[in-house]
């Protein structure tokens, strides 16, 4: 084992990712002005994931394999174990970086004396081959520190125009490791988003940098996700451990009984599609008597599908077996691992 402590340790969660793997080791291996390692986690893939990995030339590039599945909790646990960097990032195996990323980050936290620092990213579509950045950059530019409030505040469900849970920071090794922060394995979604909320909430500040660094892909195909009530109601579980666990100060605790009010709305949403799709007229009038605001979400695009099926609530369609809604938010995909958790 080696007393070399390169600048960052890139972990990469990866389960059948033997399409896009080598594209995030590269643009790691790529970063300008900082050593690196890079700690590919393979989560029991049963593609080309691991040999991709641990066959890869470069020696800077450590292969960990999962003895289980355990989904991208416990994979990017595994790759926080077993990283040696000053800073530590989160890149999934999907996705890439620009090359001047890291130099950036770290250079703005320090100057800064940070402990965390967020970016900008370009959303590239690649069955349509559009690129567009995520977030104006004037609005970041007017936004030097991401607080736990204004974190909170964005990560609402159908509400929020600027979600910063889509943000990939960077963290301080030493800071995660003093307070004991790794990622709840029991989540399936919203792992990420309760990671980062619970180090703003032990103190640590966060940088944001307003320029793109971070590419964020979406194939044909990963578009479309899948919310389901039972995912909302582990999110709501894990926001109640987290705020249980964590003081709050007031415009923090504000916004996060607005994102309980939000999922909890969220999961009559759902309830109330179940009965559409069920042509369950009377459980439908139930729900949306009792939760009026959750009645205003089908008219958004992401429930046009639904609100033909209650069009056809009498016609002879079938209704759908499984309770699902197509979501374009890339946080709530609910197969056995996520890359975009």
């Amino acid at each position: 084992m080696t007393d070399f402590i390169p600048d960052v340790s890139f972990v990469i969660a990866a389960y059948n990712a033997q399409e896009t793997l080598a594209r995030a080791i590269d643009s790691a291996l790529a970063q300008g002005a900082v050593s690196m390692e890079v700690i590919v986690i393979d989560d029991c893939s049963t593609d080309g994931t691991r040999d991709i990995a641990g066959n890869h030339p470069d020696p800077r590039v450590r292969l960990v394999a999962m003895a289980r599945n355990g989904g991208p909790g416990a994979a990017r646990n595994a790759g926080l174990d077993a990283a040696r960097g000053r800073w530590v990032a989160v890149l999934d195996s999907d996705d890439a970086l620009r090359p001047d990323r890291m130099a950036r980050l770290i250079a703005r936290a320090e100057k800064a004396d940070a402990q965390i620092a967020v970016d900008n990213l370009d959303v590239i579509r690649e069955d349509v081959g559009t690129m567009l950045p995520m977030f104006p950059e004037p609005m970041l530019a007017r936004m030097p520190l991401l607080s736990l409030a204004k974190f909170i505040a964005s990560n609402m469900i159908f509400q929020s125009e600027h979600n910063f849970g889509y943000m990939k920071p960077v963290f301080e090794r030493a800071f995660i490791e003093k307070h004991h922060l790794r990622f709840d394995e029991a989540l399936r979604i919203g792992e990420d988003y309760i990671f980062l909320a619970s180090a703003l909430a032990r103190g640590g500040i966060c940088v944001v940098e307003p320029s793109v660094g971070y590419l964020y892909y979406i194939r044909e195909g990963s578009i479309s996700r899948v919310l389901k009530k039972e995912h909302v109601e582990a999110m709501i579980a894990a926001d109640a451990k987290f705020f249980a666990e964590h003081p709050f100060g007031a415009a923090a605790l504000a916004a996060q009984r607005r994102r309980t009010r939000n999922l909890k709305e969220v999961i009559a949403f759902l309830k109330l599609v179940d009965s559409i799709k069920e042509r369950e007229l009377q459980t439908m009038l139930k729900i949306a008597c009792l939760n009026p605001r959750a009645v205003r979400h089908l008219s958004m695009p992401v429930a046009a599908r639904f609100r033909r099926l209650a069009t056809a609530l009498w016609g002879n369609r079938q209704p759908a077996p499984t309770s699902q809604l197509s979501s374009p938010l890339p946080n709530m995909s609910a197969g056995p691992h996520s890359n975009k958790g």
